[in-house]
């Protein structure tokens, strides 16, 4: 293995950065001779090949240490690394291996990988081979690292004792457990993602479905065909609120919930409910965090009825905002102090003011950015405005996401 392709694999820590601005440098040099192939000098040559051989391994260990993610990885990292042989390994197990000697090593590995996953620490060993034709005669061992510490170990092989070697595997290790870090990230954000959606879908209280329930009820004597459409617009209403799939959702399905739910809600209130709807038609596609609307709407009917005998007006709106689409859902009701309303953003939740609205601004900012999140106008007795302003286009969010 030569000396500038060990260089550039002690620097895969920190390749990012690095070929930024070999890349950089190189084009400006070069002054846009878009046609010349020419990769420069050796030095900005391994760079670029560490660069595009790392990008290789990423993809299959993003996705977190197992044996079919190992196995596919294990190739492109003992290319990244130059050695004879390259073996992935679990706290238990050998999950992968690229190379020769497989057939009489591999047995070892749990052993010799034992005192690292123990202690956190590469070490190197003499493989112990006795085979005059096998090339694997030193093995360095590094920690594979995540959140709850060793993870499982790389151990790179080699045909003779190498402090370069050492420091190299320690760094492909580094990056690797990187990467297994930032697919507990990943996992992690799942597991928040679906725990919010949970938590609106427990919003949905006991009290509302038995209410619509009841409303139903009342009407089947009186009236046997509404309360069969009131009782399909149940259905269907809370067959999308629990559906098990999709962080996403067109706003058209959002939309069609919430006319399900206000169809439930109006059965119950009467005339003191009354709804406007203003929706571009342009704008349906859009795409948004599933359950991101209900709760604006639920708070609107919650707090716009709320201690009032003469009723309440709620508008829904959805315009063409260029490159965004707005949302907005007001209501003429009794409103909110501001600094009541600050506490609810915050997480604070005071009595009856339930979760939905700091849960969707806190949603709203994850996805899109903290410049993303709710808009709300309110005061004692002025009703409530809440805007949402949606991202027609931003990375990972796609009408097909669901």
């Amino acid at each position: 293995m030569s000396g500038i392709a060990l260089a550039a694999t002690v620097a895969a820590g920190t390749v990012l950065l690095a070929a930024g601005f070999v890349l950089g440098r190189f084009a400006a040099r070069r002054g846009g001779r878009a046609a010349d192939t020419d990769l420069g000098t050796p030095v900005e040559r391994a760079t670029f090949h560490t660069l595009h051989t790392a990008s290789l391994a990423a993809p299959p260990l993003r996705a977190g240490l197992t044996e079919e993610t190992a196995r596919k990885a294990a190739r492109t990292l003992r290319s990244l690394l130059g050695t004879e042989a390259l073996c992935l390994t679990d706290r238990d197990a050998v999950l992968a291996w690229d190379g020769p000697g497989e057939d009489h090593h591999r047995a070892h590995v749990p052993e010799q990988a034992a005192a690292t996953l123990a202690t956190g620490r590469s070490r190197s060993a003499h493989s112990g081979c006795d085979d005059p034709a096998c090339p694997l005669r030193w093995a360095v061992i590094a920690p594979l690292t995540g959140e709850d510490g060793v993870l499982g170990a790389l151990v790179a092989y080699g045909s003779r004792e190498s402090a370069v070697l050492v420091r190299a595997a320690t760094e492909l290790a580094r990056w690797v457990s990187v990467q297994l870090e930032l697919a507990e990230l990943d996992r992690s954000r799942t597991r928040i993602v679906e725990a919010e959606i949970r938590a609106l879908r427990a919003q949905i209280s006991p009290h509302f479905i038995f209410n619509s329930l009841a409303a139903i009820a009342s009407f089947v004597r009186t009236d046997p065909e509404r309360a069969r459409e009131l009782l399909l617009e149940f259905a269907d209403f809370t067959r999308y609120s629990f559906r098990r799939h999709g962080e996403f959702a067109q706003l058209a399905d959002e939309l069609r919930s919430i006319e399900q739910y206000l169809a439930l809600a109006g059965a119950r209130f009467g005339d003191r409910l009354k709804v406007t709807l203003q929706i571009a038609p342009e704008v349906l596609p859009v795409t948004l965090p599933f359950l991101c609307l209900q709760p604006l709407v639920e708070n609107a009917v919650k707090h716009g009825l709320q201690d009032r005998e003469r009723g309440c007006r709620v508008t829904i709106a959805a315009r063409d905002a260029g490159a965004e689409a707005v949302v907005t859902v007001e209501d003429d009701g009794t409103g909110m102090d501001p600094e009541r309303l600050r506490a609810v953003l915050r997480g604070e939740h005071p009595a009856g003011s339930g979760i939905g609205l700091s849960n969707v601004d806190e949603r709203l900012r994850q996805v899109y950015g903290a410049e993303h999140g709710l808009v709300i106008e309110t005061g004692v007795d002025a009703g409530m405005k809440v805007t949402v302003r949606i991202p027609k286009y931003r990375p990972g969010v796609h009408p097909s996401a669901p």
